[in-house]
């Protein structure tokens, strides 16, 4: 890092805005990689030669959900089995002007249609040469990819939501990673960003929810304060549970619970949420300050008609984690960038985690807050939830050491 500053992600936009590449990194927790990414509606021949001679990947062109639709481009699978959800539909080639789809001349004209407001289905054939990936609504706030990097890019320069990338791998085939990266950058002349600091660009300076009124609750589990918040994009309602004072940079007590109506209101064994929930109250009311941020994430993330089919089938033998994916869920569909902005809006950065959760650290961690210790939550198993929560050890890596 010391031999090249990390640019702003002002100039990245200016550079974007001039048609020009920019390497964008991703966490070292998720795919570790840079991308070489630029516009598509700027793309040219001699652009693409350049993608293919220096990064040496797979060309793909993100382009936003809205963008899919309206193109006809399909979802490549139903059910997306891939490690972290590569959004992939259909291969396309545009069809006039164009001969087999494979030279650079053909993969740019494809692109820069793609970008086209007036494109329209018709226009491209199927299959094709060239990898649109669809990006999810809400960019890096919902997805922290490459895909969802390369449109919010393009959106915020103000050109058109479509972005043309491809991984950087080094000469002998593996993956560069930041030292490589770092060095490529320097040679090239090119400017380097994270995801990290995009989202953390984009939380501050964009505002994701409406805060409601504050009002007194007093719980059997103590007098707490609560703050209602809705959620812009959707309208979806979460919660802020809270009690007592904090300083600025102050680590404190935080639960986020996405919401379980079968377990926190009906008192259901099937899971330990509302066992999770109730302690997590006590352990603030017993600490005389700490938050419960309670979001809408019935299911994680599926809602409750799909969550009753995951239950249904649970009882056929399916677990937790397969019943999801056999629905075309991904194990874990919960996101927490808008759940990030609510915690900073009451002045929280740093944070006492109550979870067991690995996979949850990393999310709030990739929105920028700081978990400096995580307060582990083990619910003692019961003869319906054992199943389930085995699988969250064993599947989703929950720091869980109950013994059969």
């Amino acid at each position: 890092m010391e031999q090249l500053q990390l640019a702003t992600i002002e100039q990245a936009l200016e550079d974007f805005r001039q048609g020009k590449f920019v390497v964008v990194v991703d966490d070292e927790d998720r795919e570790n990689e840079g991308d070489l990414i630029t516009a598509a509606e700027l793309i040219t021949p001699e652009k693409i030669n350049y993608m293919l001679r220096y990064g040496r990947g797979v060309l793909c062109a993100p382009l936003s959900k809205e963008r899919c639709r309206r193109l006809g481009l399909e979802h490549q699978v139903q059910s997306n089995t891939s490690v972290l959800g590569t959004p992939f539909t259909v291969t396309i080639d545009l069809l006039k002007g164009c001969t087999t789809g494979v030279s650079t001349h053909d993969r740019a004209a494809t692109v820069r249609a793609m970008a086209d407001p007036d494109a329209r289905p018709e226009w491209f054939g199927r299959p094709g040469h060239i990898n649109p990936l669809y990006a999810q609504d809400r960019g890096v706030l919902a997805r922290a990819g490459h895909t969802e990097a390369a449109v919010d890019l393009a959106r915020m320069s103000g050109l058109q939501p479509v972005a043309c990338l491809i991984e950087i791998l080094n000469e002998d085939g593996t993956m560069a990673r930041m030292p490589q990266l770092i060095e490529f950058a320097k040679r090239e002349g090119l400017n380097i960003i994270t995801i990290k600091d995009l989202i953390a660009y984009r939380l501050k300076e964009e505002s994701l929810v409406e805060r409601g009124e504050e009002v007194s609750m007093p719980t059997d589990h103590g007098n707490f304060r609560l703050i209602p918040f809705r959620q812009k994009s959707d309208g979806k309602e979460h919660i802020v549970l809270f009690k007592g004072d904090w300083q600025p940079g102050e680590p404190v007590l935080v639960r986020v619970h996405s919401s379980c109506m079968t377990g926190d209101i009906f008192g259901s064994q099937r899971c330990d949420c509302g066992a999770q929930l109730h302690r997590s109250m006590e352990l603030i009311e017993k600490e005389g300050k700490g938050v419960v941020l309670y979001l809408n994430q019935e299911g994680r993330g599926i809602g409750l008609m799909a969550k009753m089919a995951a239950y249904k089938l649970q009882e056929e033998g399916y677990d937790t984690v397969d019943a999801n994916v056999h629905l075309g869920y991904d194990p874990d569909e919960r996101d927490y960038g808008v759940g990030a902005q609510i915690l900073r809006s009451l002045g929280i950065t740093k944070i006492r985690l109550i979870t067991n959760n690995p996979v949850k650290r990393v999310g709030l961690e990739a929105y920028g807050l700081e978990i400096v210790e995580n307060v582990p939550m083990e619910i003692t198993p019961t003869p319906y939830n054992e199943r389930y929560l085995r699988t969250k050890k064993e599947r989703m890596s929950h720091n869980l050491h109950f013994q059969k």
